[in-house]
Formats: structure tokens, sequence, C-alpha cells
């Protein structure tokens, strides 16, 4: 057997050569500029790059070797460095105040209390008491449209601060708006090339695999990942920044029914009617593990901090999984479906059902505290009659049609104890969330299926995805309804 010349074989490359090795090649283009001592020259060489088209790549390198500059730090370091950074944020935004107010200068012990108060509001260890505050809305006051869809909305949400929504419809329609001034801009779905690149598989029933329905939303705290699921049994990801689909999640084995992240972190939580519960990292964009115990379909889910999630389902149970011990809790319903379900806080929980109940759970009894009933019931003749914003049309709702009283969502604003409910009967009900009871406190008018709803982490707001059918079918409509996203302010005393 003869060897090529040279001592052995080459792999890769043009005849053995070793000119293509990585190797033997010469000196990045990046080092042989910082090894010139010529200032004209690096001036002529930077001209070059930006005739050429260059100038990114070389603004990209720049922010590197900003980034270098922290890459010898340790993680005590690092906490360190950032938490000086906000001290310092926080006292100039403390002293632009009193400026504002022509008031002296506090101590630093009044910066270390709101930074304290604000840290133990965000964990939800201390419950803001929001709902004595709200006051009784004014003729003027009303659920507005800002953002309109061609069907039904099913689910919104908002971003950390407040400044940007998210809504999708069942037509699979993914819009990016702006609260105050009602912008939007439309997420467009990739070829199924692309799709399948970025991990989709294509399944049976051929008449749902290219399906773009969407049933559930829900957005990263930290304004990055927006996630969609719906009939093609696939998590969408999505990038906020560039609106652009990045990856998308098989595992699921039917449509995908809810969604949720968990506050401070890119982990996420589905549902779906497959019955299962599964945690993916979006980060690292990979399965982490399932939850199986539901005998029902999957029709919500919510997280907080911790790595527990809640989710409630067609078999009139309430879950609680524990995703890091691979355990979980059954609350069971006293004889009802829940349609929906809220975190309040780390051991207190909200759901609604399809009877029309709004219910209070505790974590260390397995029945519900307190039984909010007929919650949204309508009136007993058969039909409510309404006169919406003041206007002069008059909206009907029919009592045979029992699916305008299920309470088809409920949320509750951050860390407070104000609470909202929505139904199909034409009123939005504000909440307040006491120890261990719930408290009526105002009817908002709204005409449609509410079928999602978040407040403003503020509580000035409550935004409202509503439509003219409900979420997961077509048994009820409304033909007075308008499909789109419902914004009513709330004052607070």
């Amino acid at each position: 057997m003869k060897y090529p010349k040279g001592g052995g074989f080459k792999r890769g490359g043009k005849k053995g050569s070793n000119d293509r090795d990585p190797f033997f090649e010469q000196e990045t283009k990046k080092r042989r500029k910082v090894g010139y001592d010529d200032d004209e020259d690096i001036e002529s060489i930077d001209s070059d790059a930006e005739e050429n088209g260059f100038a990114e790549d070389k603004r990209e390198a720049n922010e590197a070797e900003d980034e270098d500059e922290f890459a010898d730090e340790t993680a005590g370091e690092k906490r360190k460095r950032l938490a000086e950074a906000l001290l310092k944020r926080t006292r100039e935004a403390r002293r632009r105040e009193l400026e504002e107010r022509d008031d002296e200068e506090d101590d630093d012990d009044d910066i270390v209390k709101t930074l304290m108060k604000k840290q133990l509001e965000e964990t939800g260890r201390v419950r803001r008491a929001i709902a004595s505050s709200v006051q009784e809305p004014v003729s003027s006051d009303g659920f507005r449209v800002i953002v309109k869809h061609r069907h039904s909305v099913v689910s919104v949400a908002l971003s950390d601060d407040d400044a940007r929504g998210f809504s999708a419809s069942k037509d699979g329609t993914i819009l990016h708006w702006d609260v105050s001034s009602g912008e939007r801009e439309i997420y467009k779905w990739p070829s199924d090339e692309t799709l399948k690149s970025h991990g989709m598989k294509v399944r049976e029933p051929r008449n749902k695999k290219h399906s773009r329905v969407t049933l559930a939303l829900a957005a990263s705290s930290d304004g990055r990942y927006l996630a969609t699921g719906g009939v093609d049994r696939h998590v969408h990801i999505w990038d906020v920044r560039t609106r652009e689909h990045v990856q998308a999640f098989p595992g699921h084995r039917n449509t995908v029914s809810c969604l949720c992240f968990r506050h401070g972190s890119t982990e996420l939580y589905s549902g779906s009617f497959d019955r299962s519960v599964k945690a993916w990292n979006v980060e690292d964009r990979a399965f982490v593990q399932d939850s199986f115990g539901h005998q029902g379909e999957v029709l919500a889910i919510d997280a907080l901090r911790k790595d527990r999630a809640i989710s409630v389902g067609r078999d009139r149970t309430m879950q609680l999984h524990k995703m890091s011990e691979q355990a979980r809790v059954v609350y069971r319903a006293p004889a009802s479906s829940l349609e929906s379900c809220c975190y309040i806080s780390d051991t207190e929980y909200l759901s609604g059902s399809d009877n029309g109940t709004v219910a209070l759970w505790g974590m260390l009894k397995k029945k519900p505290v307190f039984l909010l009933k007929n919650a949204h019931s309508v009136v007993a003749d058969g039909i409510t009659t309404i006169n919406e914003n003041g206007d002069d049309d008059l909206v009907e709702y029919n009592n045979s049609c029992t699916s305008s009283s299920w309470v088809s969502s409920v949320a509750v604003c951050r860390g407070s104890d104000l609470a909202a409910s929505g139904a199909g009967n034409g009123f939005v009900h504000l909440m307040a969330v006491e120890a261990s009871a719930i408290r009526p406190l105002f009817k908002l008018p709204l005409s449609g299926y509410v079928n999602s709803m978040a407040f403003a982490k503020s509580g000035k707001f409550l935004i409202a995805g509503v439509g003219q059918e409900t979420r997961f079918g077509r048994w009820g409509c409304l033909k007075s309804a308008q499909n789109g996203v419902a914004i009513h302010p709330l004052r607070l005393s």
C-alpha cells in the first residue's frame, strides 16, 4: 500500500495542503491592527473597512472589548458591581424627585428602606393594599378597544414595565403593541422549511399539521422572549427585539392550551390537552421535565418566582407542580370544571369555574377556602340587557347559553390584593382578596367573551382580550362584541 508524500493521510483540504489548516493561518485582522505602530495606517484601515461595509462588525468588536473588561471578575464581584450600579441609579432618581418637590436631601436609611420594600413586594413577601384605594369608575371611564383583531382574542400579556403588550387570536395573528399609543407590529410566521430547521416536527393529523391557530401566549419578565402555542402541538419561541421565530419545541401530543414564564427566569411551563405539564429552558432551548397527573385536558397554568406551577383542568382539580421535587399536590373543586387560575401569593391561589364560581384556595387546605358563587350570573328571566359605555345600543345576553356565565379568566395585580374575573355576561368584576375571603368591588361593562386579562404592575389599568367566541370552542357567539384588546383605567386614591 502506497502512502501519499508527506508521511501520512491528510483529512480535508485539497491534496493535503496546509494552506487551509487553521493552525497555519496568519493572525486575524483584529490582532494585526493592534500590532501597527503608525496611526495613519490604522486610520486608513478603518476608512477602508467603513467603505467596504464592515462598520457594524467593528462596533461589535468594540462591544466585545468592553465586555472583556469584566471577563475576569468573580460572581461575587459581579453582584457587587450590579448592586452599586442599582444603588447609584436609585440615588439619582431620589435626588431628582426631591429637587422637583424642593425637599431636603434624605439620608441613606430612606434609600435602604425603599429598596427593601421594593424587594419584598417583588418577591411576594409583602402584599400591597391596592384594592382599598381603587375608586368607583365614573361615566367617562370604561373599556376602550386599543388593538383590533379579525378573530377572537384568546390571550394577552404585558411586559414587565407595562409599556408594551402582546395579544394572540384564533387565526394565529400575534401582535406586539404600545399601551399608550396603540401602535402595533405583527409577528410574521416563517416558512415551513424555517420552522423545521428550528425544531418543528410534522405529525398527523394532516389537516392540523400546518395550523396557525394560537390559543396561548406568554412573555418573559426580562422582555426578551415571547412564547406561543396552539393546535399544531408545538411551543413556539419568538425574539421580542427582532420579532423573529427562533425555536419550536415539540413534545406535546395534543393542542397546547396554556403557557406561563417563571418570573425572573427564562423557564417556561406549558399545559396541553394531552393532560401533561412540561417545563422548558428557553435560554438553553432545551426540554427540562414533564409532570403528569391530570385526568382531563389542562386549561390554564400560572407560576411565580419559585420553580412551582399551578394548573387547572376539566378533571375538576387544581394541581400544584413542584418541579424540582417532582411532586404534586392535588386540590379538588366541589362540583365543576375549573376554567382559569392564577397565583395571589406563594400560598394562595384564585380560580374560576364553568358554573360561575370564583374560588379562593390556600396551600394547606385541599378544598376552597372561600367560594364566591354566581359571580357572573345573568338575571332569572333569561335575558340581561345592559347599556354599554353610555351608548344607546343595547346588548342582550341569553341565559340559555350557559357559556355566558363561565369564569373564563381571572387575574391578580402582582403582589397585591386586587383581583378581577371575566366571563361572557357583559361585565368584568373587580374584587378585593382579604383574609380567607373575596369581597366584590365594582362591575366594569364589557361586551363579549373575556378570554384573558392582565393587570398593570402599578395597578393603574387593566387590559382584557375579548372576542365574539369562547377561547376553546364555538358553542357561544356574541355578534355585538368586537374582537380585540380593551383597556380600562383604574383610579387609585
